[in-house]
């Protein structure tokens, strides 16, 4: 079993930055994969983000340059840095985990990119 806490959303203007943190309830080392999905209204959850053992990292085309994965593995806690967000950027952000072959979810966290 694994929990998935995210933080960090929040309402931004066009162009700015935002960081969002997962914190797992054990250590990420044991996970096989922790990444970030998001959901528009009206659209299928999409993956944005995710790294794998051997922090190997793949990024959904419209966010490579503009956001990254990291993981401090000492606070058990993944981070997406998002830079340059769009408007089309806005969703609800979901941290997921895969362990052991289930897939664990956070409860999301709202960004909002708006003038």
């Amino acid at each position: 079993q694994v929990q998935l806490v995210e933080s960090g959303g929040g309402l931004v203007q066009p162009g700015g930055s935002l960081r969002l943190s997962c914190a797992a309830s054990r250590s990420i080392f044991s996970i096989q994969a922790m990444g970030w999905y998001r959901q528009a209204p009206g659209k299928q959850r999409e993956l944005v983000a995710v790294m794998k053992s051997g922090d190997t990292t793949n990024y959904l085309d419209s966010v490579k340059g503009r956001f990254t994965i990291s993981r401090d593995n000492a606070k058990n806690t993944v981070y997406l840095q998002m830079n340059s967000l769009k408007p089309e950027d806005t969703a609800v952000y979901y941290c997921n985990a895969d362990y052991l072959g289930v897939r664990f979810w956070g409860q999301g966290t709202q960004v909002t990119v708006s003038k």
